[in-house]
């Protein structure tokens, strides 16, 4: 269910509207990040080197947009 409503609202207009399930973890979900927090703000720092950055700036936009 989790995996239907990312491909429905977040990867619209992506290579991986149509992924399977395994995909979509391997390639959004299981990514080496750090993650820092403070008072006010989480922050998310990923790899310079992520091979699907651009997929996954645009689904993590879609999901923040109101």
């Amino acid at each position: 269910m989790l995996n239907e409503r990312l491909r429905a609202l977040a990867l619209q207009g992506t290579a991986l509207v149509n992924a399977q399930v395994d995909t979509l973890r391997i390639k959004l979900l299981k990514v080496a990040a750090v993650l820092t927090r403070n008072s006010r703000r989480i922050r998310l720092y990923l790899a310079s080197n992520l091979p699907n950055a651009d997929i996954f700036a645009h689904a993590m936009s879609e999901l923040l947009s109101p």
